[in-house]
């Protein structure tokens, strides 16, 4: 058999016939990172505790206070806050029975009683304030409508935990939801070489350990009728309240007495020594007082602030 040689150019004329060079492979996809993020609906917030924090040279500590119970002084915000971000990401709304503290976790339902009047509601913590000195919480604008609180702008009240919030209208897991848990990539654990060791001549050799199972149960879920109950429903109860009460500037509480005493000679400012049983305790409260109004308490609380104590706070008593 006879093999033609084709010329190069007459095959390119003769495309239309066969003459055409196969076409080269196409190019592999580009690779795509693995998108480890989680989606969440925009108003969603989520539990979180906090760094410590610094405004105005004061320094707040974040903690977990399941038996947090303090009195003092309550304001609220209003519309400039409307729709914009909480500390814990949820959407703030004036409307709904939420409020702001500078220390306790988010979300958290805490008991607000004004103490001049006896109404106490629950409300919901998912946000960090407030700023101002001298107060110890920020009421939205429907709490304070409820607590009496709008038209004086503040009131003396009785703050106190209640439980931690739902979380997107369900409520709190027992343990962190596997969406959130899973949704970095675990860190790499290289494989760990085990060999046993050579037994001590004349010694006595122990037994292998036996595989022992967790005994650590898992966290029982919170009664639903439980849960119910200490949700802000904007229900308003009447709570017996002391007939006259007082504000005083607290500077610092001690178990020891020579403690207090050695704050008092540092500060002076008419300060004195308070004592109070608690838990089988003596605690040393270094304060002054009694102030009759939130005005008088806010200028001693500035005065003694200006001699150095950044701890000074107002609270209620008798």
């Amino acid at each position: 058999m006879r093999f033609v040689r084709v010329p190069a150019a007459l095959c390119l004329g003769l495309a239309g016939a066969g003459c055409v060079a196969p076409a080269p492979p196409p190019a592999p996809p580009p690779k795509v990172a693995e998108d480890h993020t989680v989606t969440v609906p925009a108003s969603a917030g989520v539990y979180k505790v906090g760094q410590p924090y610094q405004i105005d040279n004061v320094w707040y500590y974040p903690r977990e206070q399941p038996d947090y119970d303090e009195t003092g002084i309550a304001s609220w915000y209003g519309p400039t806050f409307y729709g914009k971000r909480t500390a814990n990401g949820e959407v703030y709304d004036g409307d709904q029975l939420t409020a702001a503290h500078r220390t306790l976790p988010m979300p958290v339902n805490v008991r607000v009683t004004n103490l001049q009047n006896g109404k106490s509601i629950i409300v919901r913590v998912n946000d960090r304030g407030p700023y101002a000195r001298g107060r110890i919480i920020d009421l939205s604008k429907r709490a304070a409508e409820l607590l009496d609180v709008v038209q004086t702008g503040t009131a003396r009240v009785r703050v106190t935990y209640v439980s931690r919030a739902d979380l997107n209208g369900a409520p709190p897991p027992s343990e962190t939801p596997p969406e959130i848990a899973n949704a970095l990539p675990s860190v790499p654990v290289p494989p760990v070489q085990r060999q046993a060791l050579a037994g001590v001549p004349g010694g006595a050799v122990a037994p292998p350990p036996q595989a022992q199972q967790s005994a650590q149960p898992a966290p029982a879920p919170i009664p639903e009728q439980l849960f119910a109950q200490n949700q802000p429903t904007g229900e308003v109860t009447r709570v017996p309240v002391p007939a006259t009460t007082h504000l005083y500037i607290q500077v610092g509480a001690f178990s020891k007495r020579e403690n207090a005493q050695t704050l008092i000679n540092k500060l002076g400012a008419n300060l004195r020594i308070s004592t109070l049983q608690r838990g089988g305790q003596t605690l040393y409260r270094v304060r002054t007082g009694p102030l009759n109004s939130t005005a008088e308490a806010d200028a001693a609380l500035s005065r003694i602030t200006g001699l150095g104590s950044n701890d000074a706070q107002i609270i209620v008593d008798q």
